[in-house]
């Protein structure tokens, strides 16, 4: 089987999406809904969201029905596609870079939060689509 090749956002991009805190979701290719703001971390130049309350009608699960969608860093919207992430180095990288980035006292909880089985499960990627 040939690697899987991954589109990559512009240096830029990975730059403003490794300095917010917070990063706007919104499924569906034509959604006209508000965006939802996830904690987002970089790793290995790659942009990951894990949900913290995995419910059938959140962000998570439309993103799971339809993987199409747009992400806003600041006043920027970047059409995007979410991928299901898997592989145990991977997931242990996103659950480091979620204790580097959000390290304050008061972000203790949920960065162990994180941790739990059903949210390390419910994490996704966000690459860049075309059109």
């Amino acid at each position: 089987m040939a690697p899987r090749t991954t589109t990559r956002f512009p240096p830029a991009l990975v730059r403003a999406l490794d300095a917010a805190k917070i990063l706007g979701v919104r499924a569906g290719e034509r959604s006209t809904h508000r965006f939802t703001g996830v904690w987002v971390v970089v790793v290995g130049g790659r942009a990951f969201a894990r949900s913290w309350t995995v419910k059938p009608d959140g962000w998570y699960a439309a993103f799971r029905e339809d993987p199409l969608g747009t992400i806003q860093v600041g006043e920027r919207r970047v059409r995007v596609r979410a991928r299901p992430v898997s592989g145990e180095r991977i997931l242990d990288a996103i659950e480091q870079a979620y204790a580097g980035k959000y390290s304050t006292p008061a972000s203790a909880k949920w960065v162990r939060g994180f941790r739990g089985k059903t949210r390390r499960a419910a994490t996704l990627e966000f690459v860049p689509r075309s059109g």
